[in-house]
């Protein structure tokens, strides 16, 4: 079986030098890395994990924690994130953590027993436990599509209440002024949407209905339809809705046509996160597109940073989102 010394022998460089290169360290002269290559290639070595962790003290394993039950924009963020996490040679190891505390507390227990290089975040986490082991133990941590004040970690995200202040005054701009809004009973996306839509509203001098405001438990197109008939059956006049989510504005569109009416003819749907389903559903719905791609390759390019940079230190990005209009929503007639 070839060794990492046999390697080294061939490309006439010290084990050391082998080393630095199968841990991509830049600190190797070119004709150097040319020659381990090539040796690499011509006897198609594969190193040992376990015997390379053992020397660089890394386990070479990244940690996603994830909730339980994906909604499609995590799932498309979380494929991306570990396609580039798999690029840059690390394994993942993953981590559920359901929405109640002992959920979250199984999560941090299994996440302990390991050994992990860094770790992503996909799914908000409430325990002040989590963030405790994190920073005590100084483990790398990235956020990714959120930011939480107090925590010494990296986030990647958007302006949350800007892009829904953007979705808000666009359906004011046709005309609309009886606007509600489906949003949600937990984590700091949903507070911040809300507060978007109350700013809109305030910015264009309408004075903000609670009736119109329905809350929905789960972050889904059940919830969304569940939302809609709460608004349904408090006889508010709406003639436009902003949900929170993707998901909730399909829901709330289903539900409406359970009512008799019409996406975009009776009622304007705005969602958010443009999630692929979006763009097929039927009408097409208008939305707020996350930079996907860029959160998810910027989250891994970050995280790794942190972990092999011994003076590494959290940062907090804002990348631009975009307003999507398609065909859920129309002048006010």
């Amino acid at each position: 079986m070839i060794s990492i010394k046999d390697i080294a022998k061939l490309a006439g460089v010290s084990v050391s030098t082998v080393s630095r290169v199968l841990n991509q360290q830049d600190n190797v002269k070119a004709d150097k890395r040319e020659r381990i290559l090539a040796a690499i290639k011509q006897t198609g070595y594969v190193p040992n994990r376990a015997a390379r962790d053992m020397v660089s003290k890394h386990t070479s394993t990244v940690g996603i924690v994830m909730p339980g039950t994906f909604n499609m924009f995590q799932r498309q963020l979380f494929s991306i994130v570990e396609h580039h996490l798999e690029q840059f040679g690390y394994h993942t190891s993953f981590y559920f953590a359901s929405t109640d505390e002992d959920g979250e507390l199984a999560c941090l227990k299994r996440l302990k027993a390991d050994r992990l290089d860094g770790i992503i975040i996909l799914h908000e986490v409430e325990l002040p436990e989590f963030r405790d082991h994190l920073e005590d133990n100084h483990i790398p941590t990235v956020l990714a599509t959120f930011e939480r004040e107090g925590w010494k970690a990296t986030s990647i995200h958007i302006s949350e209440d800007e892009a829904a202040l953007r979705a808000v005054s666009y359906l004011i701009k046709l005309g609309h002024r009886d606007i509600a809004c489906i949003g949600g009973t937990k984590y700091s996306f949903s507070s911040q949407r809300l507060l978007g839509y109350r700013k809109a509203l305030e910015q264009a001098g309408i004075a903000y209905d609670e009736r119109k405001v329905a809350f929905a438990d789960a972050y889904n197109m059940e919830g969304g339809a569940l939302a809609l008939n709460q608004l349904m059956e408090s006889n508010t006049n709406f003639t436009a809705l902003f949900a929170i989510t993707d998901e909730l504005a399909l829901g709330s569109i289903r539900a409406l046509a359970d009512h008799n009416l019409s996406v975009p003819g009776d009622v304007s749907v705005v969602g958010f996160d443009n999630i692929e389903l979006s763009s097929f559903s039927v009408p097409r719905l208008t939305t707020i597109s996350q930079p996907l791609v860029e959160m998810g390759q910027m989250s891994v390019a970050l995280l790794h940073s942190l972990i092999t940079s011994k003076n590494g230190l959290p940062v907090s990005i804002a990348l631009p989102f975009t307003f999507v209009e398609r065909d859920s929503t129309a002048q006010l007639r």
